[in-house]
C-alpha cells in the first residue's frame, strides 16, 4: 500500500483527493489519498517524517513556490518554470519537484479552436500563471501577465484596456478569484470591450462556471474551466509517480 496526498492551505474543494480515491477503487488498488492543509509550510517537514508510506504529492495554492527550497531536486520544467505541483519520493528518500500544470493546460487547450491571433494575456503572476506561461510560450503565443502592481515583467490591472483586449484573444485566469466560496469574485478587467472573438479560460473548477466565466459568456466570448486541466495534470501526476 502507498499513501498520496495534497499539501496546500484552505483545500476542501479540491478536486485531486476525489479524483485519486475513485481511481484507486475503481483500479482495486490498496491506496490512499489524504489532503494536508496547512496554514504554513514549517509544517511541511513534519508531515513527511511522520508519513512514512508517502509516495507522492500534489502542490496547489498558495505554496507552488515556496515548496521548491524544502525539495532535494527539480525536473527540468520545473526548473524553468520556478513552480511545482507534484512531488515523488524516490526510495532513498530523495524529494523531487514537478510541474504538471504546463502539460495539463496544453491537452485541454488542444481541445478548443486555436484563437486567430496567439496572442494571450495571463491574470496573475503566482505559481499556476508561470506554468501556463510556459505552455503559451511553447505553444507560440505572445503573452502579457498581468499583476496587482506593475513589474518589469508584467503590466498592473488598471492598464488593462480596451486596446489591450482588443490584442490578446486569449485571456487566462489564474488566480483564485471566483473560486467557491466567493464565488462572485472576478478579476478587475473591462469586461464590457470583451467580444465574440475571445477566448475565457479558467482555471477554477468549482464552480463550473465563474463569474469571470460569466461575464465572457454573456459577450459571446468561447469560455472553459479547469476541469479537463485538473484531469490531465493529475493523470501526468500519476504516471510521474509510476515511472
Amino acid at each position: 500500500m502507498a499513501n498520496y496526498g495534497l499539501i496546500g492551505k484552505n483545500i476542501a474543494y479540491s478536486f485531486s483527493k476525489k479524483y485519486f480515491t475513485e481511481k484507486f477503487e475503481k483500479e482495486k488498488l490498496a491506496h490512499s489519498y489524504h489532503n494536508f492543509d496547512i496554514e504554513t509550510l514549517a509544517l511541511f517537514k513534519k508531515i513527511v517524517q511522520e508519513e512514512t508510506t508517502l509516495k507522492g504529492l500534489n502542490v496547489t495554492i498558495p505554496y507552488k513556490e515556496e515548496i521548491i527550497p524544502y525539495l532535494d531536486n527539480l525536473d527540468q520544467q520545473a526548473r524553468i518554470i520556478g513552480a511545482v505541483n507534484t512531488i515523488k519520493f524516490l526510495g532513498d528518500g530523495t524529494l523531487v519537484g514537478y510541474n504538471t500544470d504546463h502539460y495539463g493546460f496544453s491537452r485541454s487547450l488542444a481541445s478548443y479552436p486555436t484563437p486567430k491571433s496567439k496572442t494571450a494575456l495571463i491574470l496573475g503572476d503566482g505559481g499556476a500563471s508561470k506554468a501556463i506561461k510556459f505552455a503559451l510560450d511553447g505553444l507560440g503565443y505572445c503573452c502579457t501577465t498581468v499583476s496587482r502592481g506593475k513589474t518589469k515583467d508584467t503590466i498592473s490591472y488598471d492598464q488593462v484596456t480596451k486596446q489591450v483586449l482588443g490584442n490578446n484573444t486569449l485571456i487566462v485566469n489564474t488566480t483564485p478569484q471566483g473560486v467557491a466560496p466567493d464565488v462572485l469574485k472576478c478579476p478587475d478587467i473591462p469586461y464590457s470591450y470583451i467580444t465574440k472573438e475571445h477566448f475565457l479560460f479558467d482555471l477554477i473548477y468549482n464552480p463550473g462556471q465563474t463569474t469571470f466565466l460569466k461575464h465572457g459568456l454573456a459577450k459571446g466570448a468561447t469560455i472553459a474551466n479547469g476541469s479537463k486541466m485538473l484531469e490531465y495534470q493529475a493523470q501526468e501526476a500519476w504516471r510521474i509517480w509510476n515511472s
